[in-house]
């Protein structure tokens, strides 16, 4: 598992020398969580944040409405007889 850490630290040091766009879904309070060592996480948040900008986004999700109006309009006559996917919010309500 450290050699697996030491791999992410490696590699975010050899892409950092140009423009780098990360994207997470996870707060960086529940990074400590995901990667196992406090040490390892500040660290790595240190190399991260040193010079950037940090946008949080909330929303809706992208991927799940396009999702959902892909299985949408690939299967209509099926979901017909099952019910039906709002291409929206990719809920399926029953008729």
């Amino acid at each position: 598992m450290e050699r697996h850490h030491r791999a992410v630290v490696e590699s975010l040091q050899d892409c950092c020398s140009g423009s780098t766009v990360m994207t997470s879904n996870l707060p960086f309070e529940d990074w400590t969580q995901l990667l196992g060592s406090e040490r390892l996480t500040g660290a790595l948040l240190d190399r991260l944040t040193h010079h950037v900008s940090i946008l949080t986004m909330n929303g809706d999700s992208y991927r799940l409405r396009q999702s959902a109006r892909r299985r949408c309009a690939a299967g209509v006559e099926q979901n017909q007889a099952a019910g039906i996917i709002d291409p929206d919010t990719g809920e399926i309500t029953n008729t």
